[in-house]
């Protein structure tokens, strides 16, 4: 029952007052999966871009943190390929930090704070991570590249023929889906 009610403060305050560049927002009417949206800071090689987040918040939550991961592909040395995410505060004691006392609005914004900043010296990605760390020009650059390709709204008017202009009509049909999650995560969250 505490969980319920803290999950329900916790929805109510992230819609009242989200974090600059943050969006959550209940999956269905199911109050343990959640999605979110972080919009890339400026200035890095994520700007503008839309990641998409998926949270699912386990039974024992708050004692336990929740489980989230990357459903937009990033280029990141915390990053894997499966979205999984390499932040301590996403881990309990000892390897980790969690204490109950976080909140998902709290990880949310370390997560935001952590594409800006990414720890090469804790790395998921080994090869990105190196070059992060030794050729941080072609790392920007990939990354930037990752960001147009999977996480930028489509541009207004764009028809088939220039989405085979562009590459796949797939990854268009994503980032259409990512401008029409980030309009319709404007909406207040449900509540059961």
């Amino acid at each position: 029952m505490q969980r319920v009610s803290r999950l329900k403060r916790e929805l109510q305050l992230l819609n009242k007052e989200p974090p600059p560049g943050v969006i959550c927002w209940q999956n269905e009417s199911n109050m343990d999966d959640l999605r979110a949206q972080i919009i890339g800071g400026s200035g890095s090689p994520y700007e503008g871009g839309i990641f998409n987040l998926e949270i699912i918040v386990p039974e024992r939550y708050p004692f336990e943190p929740p489980k989230i991961r990357f459903l937009t592909p990033i280029y990141h040395p915390n990053i894997d390929s499966a979205g999984r995410i390499c932040l301590d505060i996403l881990k309990l004691p000892p390897k980790g930090a969690w204490r109950p006392a976080l909140n998902i609005s709290t990880v949310l914004t370390s997560i935001q704070l952590l594409m800006s900043e990414p720890n090469p010296d804790d790395p998921l990605m080994a090869d990105i991570s190196s070059e992060f760390k030794y050729n941080r020009a072609v790392f920007f650059s990939n990354a930037k590249k990752w960001t147009e390709k999977h996480a930028l709204p489509a541009p207004q008017g764009s028809d088939k023929e220039s989405q085979e202009k562009s590459g796949s009509s797939e990854g268009t049909s994503h980032k259409r889906k990512s401008a029409e999650i980030a309009e319709e995560s404007k909406k207040p969250c449900r509540e059961p």
